[in-house]
């Protein structure tokens, strides 16, 4: 057995290992058995914070991650944690009048805040698709395609393509359609695209249908066209609904994620060509992006190369993405200093990101390698999804 081949084999059975750890602390501390589904919030030291808002988001991404755990080993348990998610967000966030889901809901299942945000509807397709593989159920089928027909009637721009951001409860114009006080109050962003593709991935996996082939080669479009910068190859963030640029900000762990979920739709798809294209600016991107890793191996968070400026906090999700962007990177090109950016990836969250007391990953470590205390170990935004699909995509690579 040669010294990569050991290298493999370990990194794959301590993902296996991992998985097994993230999904046994969302089983035991965050179902909420007095008001229903799942805890809106616990704080970094893993108190429930009871009466915190539930995302449609984190819901989503519970949904989705309890789904493709089953899917990858089929346990009973996994499959009955996703069922419990199903069956909140059916009876609570979807919007029964208007269609689509609201942001939040109060603590008590109430709806908060019902903006419909494109990105929480294309996280609730890609769950539900992903739980239809599980349940086999045809009802879960049809939601999620409901939900592709009712993004595509409402948010899509027929003129120059894309996605609108955010409407209001009835689908009107709204003037605040940020995803979080941290984005720019743009019309059209990469990010909800990426995750759009993502989701419509996921459908077409269990629904192969012309028109949302179509729609996925658009989105595929959208990136060479606009998204990926060709002088510099990193993504560009925000634009207006023409498609002009509206942000020099670049954010690390998007650059590496895209590629390999750029690359995964082309290949769901069958688009050679498309596949051709983006293995090729994998390489450049990955390039690209290995420059912002820190000497422990770390991937710092985003900069500002118009203002000389870069964020060195380093957030367990854009580690979770350089895991498998590199991993994806050395598949691609045989080059091992992709494999062993990976491997350094997840001994840096091991060293650093793991919390070895309580369970799950910290939030992040800021510039002086201490602890992000203030973040949430769960919340809106802090949600399985990253660090399990990290664990199954290598582990599925692997084989």
């Amino acid at each position: 057995m040669t010294e990569l081949t050991e290298k493999i084999g370990k990194y794959k059975s301590e993902l296996t290992a991992e998985l097994k750890n993230i999904l046994q602390y969302w089983s035991d501390r965050t179902p909420d058995e007095l008001h229903g589904g799942f805890f809106g919030r616990l704080d970094n030291n893993s108190r429930v914070i009871a009466e915190a808002p539930k995302g449609s988001v984190l819901n989503a991404r519970i949904l989705w991650t309890f789904s493709a755990a089953f899917n990858n080993a089929a346990d009973d348990e996994y499959l009955k944690i996703a069922g419990r998610a199903y069956d909140y967000i059916s009876r609570h966030i979807i919007d029964q009048e208007y269609g689509g889901v609201y942001w939040s809901v109060d603590f008590k299942c109430r709806p908060l805040d019902t903006k419909k945000q494109v990105y929480a509807i294309a996280f609730t397709i890609y769950a539900f698709s992903e739980f239809y593989m599980a349940s086999a159920d045809e009802a879960v089928k049809q939601k999620a395609i409901d939900l592709f027909y009712q993004l595509v009637e409402k948010a899509y721009d027929p003129i120059q393509t894309g996605y609108f951001e955010a409407f209001t409860k009835e689908w009107q114009p709204m003037g605040d359609l940020r995803l979080s006080t941290k984005d720019a109050n743009e019309k059209k962003t990469m990010n909800t695209h990426l995750h759009v593709l993502e989701a419509y991935t996921n459908l077409y996996r269990i629904w192969p249908d012309k028109a949302l082939k179509q729609h996925i080669e658009v989105l595929l479009n959208n990136f060479f066209d606009h998204f990926i910068d060709q002088q510099t190859y990193h993504l560009a963030l925000f634009f207006d609904e023409d498609w002009n640029p509206r942000s020099g900000l670049v954010s690390y762990g998007h650059d590496i994620e895209a590629t390999w979920l750029l690359l995964e739709a082309a290949e769901v798809i069958g688009d050679e060509r498309s596949g051709d294209k983006i293995r090729e600016l994998t390489i450049k991107m990955a390039d690209e992006t290995i420059k912002a890793v820190d000497a422990d191996g770390g991937l710092w968070y985003e900069s500002e190369p118009g203002e000389d400026h870069t964020v060195k906090e380093k957030h367990w999700w854009v580690q979770a993405e350089a895991m498998v962007g590199f991993f994806n990177a050395w598949q691609i090109s045989g080059d091992q200093k992709y494999f062993n950016q990976s491997l350094a990836s997840w001994e840096f969250v091991k060293e650093k990101i793991l919390d070895k007391v309580e369970g799950e990953w910290f939030w992040g470590i800021n510039p002086d390698s201490t602890v992000m205390q203030t973040e949430d170990k769960v919340g809106i935004w802090k949600c399985p999804y990253h660090n399990s699909r990290a664990c199954l995509e290598i582990i599925r690579r692997i084989g």
